[in-house]
C-alpha cells in the first residue's frame, strides 16, 4: 500500500525544490513518488504530518557502533586513555559475539530514536563470528547502513609497521553479505590506512577496496602526527584518491592536500564534539569549507558522548562561528551582520554530504522523488520548540532527539508516535547488562593478574 504523508513542513534539503511550509509526500514501496502542496491519492495509508517538519533522515558517516554497551565511560578520557582502555588489549578485546550482536542492534535503534537513518559502522573485527553478529545486528534494527569492515584493534595491526591484513575474511562477508548496492546495509572497508598501517599496506587495502566496490574509509591527519604525516598529499602523489575514499578527522591536514581532495576526489568526516574533547585537533569545517570541501559529520563514540547527530550539528556549528567571530575581534572588529556558516550549510552537511561520503546520495540525502523514503518527523508542539518561527534554524539549534516523533527507512516506519516499532526495550536493556557487565568484569580480572 502506498503512503501518503499529509500536511507537514517538508525540509526536501533539495536544492532544486527547496522547501514547503506545507506540503504532502507520496511514497510506494520505498520510494518517493511526489512531494506537492496537494497530492489526492486512492488506496493510500494516509500519514498526518500537520505540526511536523518532514525531512532527510540524518546520515552520520563515522560511528563506531559496538561501543554503545559501554557508553558514557569515558566523558573524561583524552584519546590516549580512550584508546588504552578500549583497544590495544582493553575492553574492546574482552568482547563475545554475542555482545557485538546486541551491540550493534543497541548502537543502531539509538541512531533510529535520534533521526539518524543511515550510519557507517566503522567496525574494528576480533573474528569472523564477530562480523556475523555485527552484521545481524545492523539488519535486525532495520537501519541504512554501510558496514565498514575492519582489523581487530591491538598494537599488531595498529602500528605503522603492520602489514597485517584480513583482506580474505573482507572478501567473505562481501560475497556472503553484499551481493547489491541495493540492499538497505551496503559493504565499507574500515583501513588503518597510512598513518596506522605500512604505506605498502594502505596501498594494497585501498586496492581491495575498489575491487570490492566498497566505500574505503580512514582515520587521519589528527593529533600530534597529523600534519607532519601530509598522508593525503602522498596519497595524491601515488594516484589513490577518489570519491571512495573516506577521511575521518583530518583536523591537521594542510590547506593544499584541502584542496587535493576538492580536485581528485575524497570526503573529510568531522566529528566535532569527540574531537575537542579528545584532543584529536580543532574540527577542521572550516579548513575544509574554504579549500573546496564539503564535509560530512559524525558521533564517533557514545563512550564520550551521546548518539544523536543534533549535538553534532550544535557543536560543529558554533565551533566554526567561534573560530571565525575571534579572528575578527583580535582584529579589533565585531562580527556581523551574518555569522559565518549558515545553519542550512550545516544541516546540509548532516544530510546529503554524509550520503555522498558513504557514496549512496542516489538513494539518500535528499527528499526527492525517485529516492528511497527515509525521512523523519519532528514535533513542532514540543515546548522546547513551539512556535518556529524557521523551520531550518529549528532543527539545528532546538531540536534533540527527544522531538523526533516517528522515523522512517526505506518507507518502513521504525519509529512512531514517539516509540520505536516493534522493539522489546526491557529485553534489550537486560542483553545490553549482561554484555556490559562481562566486558567490565573479564577486563578487571586481566587489571589484576
Amino acid at each position: 500500500m502506498k503512503k501518503l504523508i499529509k500536511n507537514g513542513t517538508v525540509l526536501t534539503l533539495d536544492r532544486k525544490l527547496g522547501s514547503y511550509d506545507e506540503a504532502d509526500i507520496l511514497i510506494e514501496g520505498s520510494t518517493i513518488l511526489a512531494i506537492n502542496p496537494s497530492i489526492e491519492a486512492e488506496d493510500c495509508e494516509v500519514i498526518d504530518a500537520a505540526g511536523m517538519i518532514v525531512m532527510p533522515g540524518l546520515i552520520d558517516s563515522h560511528r563506531h557502533t559496538w561501543e554503545s554497551i559501554i557508553r558514557n565511560i569515558g566523558a573524561d578520557w583524552s584519546l590516549q586513555t580512550y584508546l588504552s582502555q578500549i583497544y590495544y588489549g582493553g575492553l574492546g578485546a574482552m568482547r563475545r559475539p554475542q555482545d557485538d550482536y546486541i551491540a550493534n542492534f543497541a548502537g543502531a535503534l539509538e541512531a533510529l530514536d535520534a533521526g539518524v537513518t543511515t550510519i557507517l559502522d566503522w567496525s574494528m573485527i576480533i573474528s569472523p563470528d564477530h562480523t556475523e553478529e555485527m552484521i545481524r545486528g545492523l539488519k535486525d534494527a532495520g537501519i541504512r547502513g554501510v558496514f565498514a569492515h575492519g582489523c581487530p584493534g591491538d598494537t599488531e595491526y595498529w602500528n605503522a609497521e603492520s602489514t597485517i591484513d584480513n583482506a580474505e575474511d573482507a572478501k567473505k562477508v562481501k560475497e556472503r553479505h553484499f551481493s547489491s548496492r541495493d540492499q538497505l546495509l551496503t559493504m565499507g572497508l574500515a583501513i588503518r590506512g597510512p598513518e596506522f598501517s605500512s604505506w605498502e599496506t594502505s596501498v594494497k587495502e585501498i586496492k581491495l577496496a575498489r575491487e570490492l566496490d566498497a566505500v574505503c574509509s580512514m582515520h587521519l591527519g589528527f593529533g600530534t602526527w597529523g600534519s607532519a604525516a601530509r598522508s593525503i598529499e602522498r596519497l595524491n602523489g601515488a594516484n589513490l584518491l577518489g570519491s571512495d575514499l573516506n577521511f575521518a578527522h583530518a583536523n591537521a591536514v594542510s590547506p593544499e592536500e584541502m584542496r587535493m581532495l576538492a580536485e581528485k576526489g575524497g570526503s573529510i568526516t568531522v566529528t566535532p564534539e569527540v574531537e575537542m574533547m579528545m584532543g584529536h585537533g580543532y574540527p577542521a569545517v572550516g579548513l575544509a569549507l574554504e579549500n573546496g570541501v564539503k564535509p560530512a559529520l559524525g558521533v564517533d563514540v557514545v563512550t564520550s558522548t551521546g548518539g544523536d547527530m543534533f549535538a553534532q550539528m550544535k557543536f560543529a556549528l558554533q565551533a566554526e562561528r567561534a573560530r571565525v567571530n575571534q579572528q575578527l575581534l583580535d582584529k579589533g572588529i565585531m562580527p556581523g551582520p551574518d555569522l559565518h556558516i549558515s545553519a542550512q550549510m550545516m544541516l546540509e552537511l548532516a544530510t546529503i554530504e554524509g550520503a555522498k561520503a558513504l557514496l549512496l546520495e542516489d538513494k539518500v540525502g535528499t527528499l526527492t522523488p525517485g529516492k528511497q523514503a527515509d525521512l523523519i518527523m519532528i514535533r513542532t508542539s514540543d515546548l522546547n520548540i513551539f512556535p518556529v518561527n524557521g523551520p531550518i534554524g529549528t532543527v539545528v539549534q532546538c531540536t534533540n532527539p527527544a522531538n523526533v516523533d516517528s522515523v522512517y527507512v526505506a518507507g518502513n516506519a521504525v519509529k512512531k508516535d514517539g516509540k520505536l516499532v516493534n522493539v522489546d526495550l526491557e529485553n534489550l536493556k537486560q542483553q545490553a547488562y549482561e554484555s556490559r557487565d562481562h566486558l567490565f568484569k573479564e577486563y578487571r580480572q586481566k587489571v589484576s593478574q
